[in-house]
């Protein structure tokens, strides 16, 4: 009897230690993710980072190089009957694929899960495209002269830099950061324009000599390392790693006023370290 007695009273102990401990576990005091899942990550600092990007630029060359060929052409009887520099004359739309690389180094505050940041990013590459044109018309000047015209257009625009002024906005989800910016953007970028104005005037009743006359008129205007402007938005998500060293992933949209209409699409993977 001794002995049953003795090995209740073991048992009972062991029963009661045993619920003490369970009772420090999280899933007893509350949601699984307490103590498990989740760690506290702050933002709010200074940081650092390098990245790469890819993407796509997209530019609109009709028309532009309607100032080279009303340069051409100013003060002449073609020019006045026929309108030729506005004719719509460039390669109009195009596309091409274009990557860089480059960094960034802003300062983030955050109110609770809150996040507002300032940032200054930059991408040095290849951005930009080429196109061609051509259009063949025949009028009548105020002279008489029946003008057979071609007018050759050729133009380029390469994008060597972008850089942005952002402000960011966003929400810390534990070691996630998703967040949305809008910037100020500024580029560098080589632009050239080439407009060929050729043809005959034919005059039956025109002076000996002047009654066929071929014509082939070509000139370029170029600006190198020429700053153009804009405005950029997009979405990125930063998550970090470890103590301090965060990846980042986004896209960015960004549209610049220039000669050469141009918007340049790109997304973008980086490193980055916040102290």
């Amino acid at each position: 009897m001794r002995r049953i007695l003795l090995a209740a009273v073991m048992f009972g102990t062991a029963s009661c230690a045993e619920a003490a401990d369970l009772s420090d576990l999280p899933i007893l005091r509350g949601a699984f993710s307490d103590g498990l899942t989740t760690r506290t990550v702050y933002w709010q600092g200074y940081y650092i980072g390098g990245q790469g990007s890819y993407g796509t630029s997209d530019m609109n060359f009709t028309g532009s190089t309607r100032t080279v060929a009303a340069a051409l052409l100013a003060n002449t009887a073609m020019e006045a009957a026929g309108g030729i520099s506005s004719w719509p004359v460039g390669g109009g739309k195009v596309s091409a694929h274009g990557h860089g690389y480059g960094a960034f180094a802003g300062y983030n505050a955050q109110w609770d899960d809150v996040v507002i940041g300032l940032e200054a990013n930059y991408v040095h590459g290849k951005f930009g495209g080429s196109a061609t044109g051509t259009m063949s018309r025949s009028f009548v000047d105020s002279l008489g002269y029946t003008n057979d015209v071609t007018y050759d257009s050729t133009s380029s625009m390469a994008i060597s830099d972008m850089a942005t002024l952002r402000l960011r906005a966003g929400y810390a989800f534990g070691s996630f950061l998703p967040y949305m910016f809008g910037a100020v953007a500024l580029g560098q970028a080589n632009i050239t324009k080439t407009a060929r104005i050729h043809g005959r005037s034919v005059n039956a009743s025109a002076a000996p000599g002047f009654q066929d006359i071929p014509f082939d008129l070509s000139a370029t205007d170029g600006v190198y390392s020429h700053l153009i402007y804009g405005y950029s938005g997009g979405l990125g998500v930063d998550v970090m790693l470890t103590a301090g060293l965060f990846l980042r992933a986004e896209w960015e949209y960004v549209r610049f006023t220039a000669s050469v209409d141009t918007q340049v699409n790109t997304v973008r993977a980086g490193l980055g370290y916040k102290f």
